[in-house]
């Protein structure tokens, strides 16, 4: 239909018209409604095509009685029970929607607007029992029907417009239907709504949503108000930047205040949070991806955040197995390093190989980090190197444990990549130290192996003054504290006295804090079917029971 010039739009009759009405829902009232609503809703089409092409403020000015009219007709039960003439009051008002508010007229216009759409889509407003009484409905059952319409229409709308790109909705309705969702998106009815505008993609080169309502939508995902669809969050990430940020500070924060040291606890949190799944998508993951190297880099190589942060990975990569049958990018390709044999070598999985076999391929991660961290030496080069065998980091364990149950001639490249992974900047030569530190603990945790006397004692003085454990670099102090819970874990005949070496190691809670986490990763990596590690599974639950 062709728009009406503002001079040829006449408001004055059609407003007489409604003040008659009134709020009375007498017999003869419905009866002259039914009989004007056809009229009415040609007449409300040609304000919205005329309006379609007018900024807000403009067509306020220009039909002064436009607001008095829109507003009298969205009170009326009866004119809003017709889900047409509902549909096209609320087209009329979205025009009138000021993008970005710059006066305090736009600004009162959008938040009457804003009331309106309130009104219209939860029902909040004046209840007429006579009204109800009629239809043989309660008020709650009539508003619930009426909302249920409401974004049923509004959804099908939005959906069509996906398939139609002649679909009449523009970009400020689309934009007015996001805003006016704010209030009520926590009831179950709007969900398809929110779900629909969401999966919007119109042919605009820029976002259409509103940002106010994307922030809102992804706090009630963050806190549990609504339960959107796996494809409606992994879109809301997509658009808007910010709301994904948020959703991984949030888990970050969840999981630090945390006090458990169950990792099945901390992988539930994470796994309910849908990032891992989310992640499956490349262009989430790099963000993700870059939020933790932040946090690496800020928190200095907290443990707590390298916890995090390999936990996460280890859940991504579960999702990512999980449905096989999806098309993706290979998984080395979503850690972007120049060192694809890095890459692959530590994506391995250690499940079901043999101790020789463990040793020779920790023996082809070492020499590929080495020449890293020789030949092609530089900041970002090993930083980069770092961060990867950070998030996949099961083999650093793997190393410690095979140092202490395997053959001793093999102690030089572990401990080297137990060092490079607690040391990595080495500074001042200190990878060194700490390698030679490590190496003396390491020597005397063998040679107490082999002893047949089993006294805690021998153990306590790996800590003792003589040997200058107060004057050990926090990495080595970090990597020493690795190698002796290990010891203590893999060598069954320590389990006895197990309860009294991790007390004497855990006098800090900074210490207490190093040793939850692996004892923790211990029991992830062991517990699983198929493993025959049940008396090594049992003590560690007791061992982080008792910390």
């Amino acid at each position: 239909m062709a728009s009406k010039s503002v001079h040829e739009i006449n408001i004055k009759p059609w407003l007489n018209k409604v003040a008659e009405w009134g709020s009375t829902t007498s017999l003869e009232i419905q009866q002259d409604v039914c009989l004007h609503l056809p009229d009415l809703n040609k007449f409300l089409l040609q304000i919205y095509e005329t309006l379609k092409h007018m900024e807000p403020t403009t067509a306020i000015e220009r039909l002064p009685l436009l607001g008095q009219f829109l507003g009298r007709l969205c009170w009326n039960s009866l004119v809003i029970g017709h889900e047409k003439t509902r549909q096209l009051l609320i087209y009329c008002l979205c025009c009138l929607t000021s993008r970005e508010p710059q006066n305090a007229i736009e600004r009162k216009a959008n938040s009457w607007i804003k009331r309106l759409f309130c009104h219209l889509l939860s029902g909040k407003g004046r209840e007429d029992s006579h009204l109800f009484s009629q239809l043989e409905c309660t008020a709650a059952e009539y508003y619930e029907r009426l909302l249920k319409n409401i974004t049923s229409s509004l959804t099908k709308q939005l959906r069509s417009s996906r398939r139609d790109d002649r679909s009449d909705l523009l970009v400020q309705q689309v934009r007015s239907i996001s805003l006016i969702c704010i209030p009520i998106l926590n009831l179950d009815e709007v969900v398809p709504l929110l779900e629909a505008l969401l999966l919007y993609n119109g042919p605009e080169p820029y976002e259409v949503l509103d940002s106010q309502f994307l922030y809102a939508v992804n706090e009630a995902v963050l806190r549990k108000k609504i339960a959107l669809s796996e494809s409606g969050v992994l879109s809301l990430w997509l658009r808007h930047l910010p709301s994904l940020e948020k959703a991984v500070l949030d888990l970050f924060q969840r999981l630090i205040a945390l006090q458990s040291k169950s990792f099945r606890e901390m992988e539930e949190i994470i796994k309910d949070s849908y990032l891992p799944q989310a992640s499956c998508h490349p262009g989430i993951f790099r963000v993700i991806d870059d939020i933790f190297r932040s946090a690496i880099l800020e928190s200095e190589g907290n443990i707590k955040i390298i916890t995090i942060i390999r936990l996460f990975t280890h859940c991504f990569i579960q999702e990512y197995y999980k449905d096989s049958s999806k098309a993706r990018l290979p998984l080395r390709a979503y850690f972007s390093h120049k060192n694809t044999p890095l890459v692959l070598a530590l994506l391995r999985r250690a499940e079901g190989l043999s101790p020789n076999t463990c040793i020779q391929h920790l023996h082809v991660i070492v020499n590929i980090l080495r020449a890293v961290d020789n030949e092609e030496r530089s900041h970002e080069n090993v930083f980069q190197s770092w961060f990867l065998l950070i998030r996949l980091g099961a083999w650093v364990d793997i190393a410690a444990e095979q140092l202490l149950t395997s053959d001793p001639e093999i102690s030089d490249d572990l401990l080297w990549l137990l060092a490079f992974y607690y040391n990595p900047c080495n500074e001042s030569q200190n990878r060194g130290r700490t390698m030679d530190e490590a190496k003396s603990v390491y020597e005397r945790l063998v040679s107490i192996q082999k002893s047949s006397t089993i006294c805690a004692m021998s153990f306590h003085k790996l800590f003792s003054e003589e040997n200058k454990s107060d004057t050990w670099h926090p990495c080595t102090l970090q990597l020493i504290r690795h190698l002796c819970v290990t010891f203590i874990v893999f060598c069954p005949k320590w389990h006895n006295v197990a309860k009294d070496c991790v007390s004497h190691m855990t006098q800090t809670q900074e210490a207490a804090s190093e040793v939850s986490d692996v004892l923790a990763r211990t029991l992830s990596r062991l517990d699983i079917p198929g493993m025959e590690s049940q008396k090594i599974i049992t003590i560690v639950h007791t061992l982080l029971h008792d910390l």
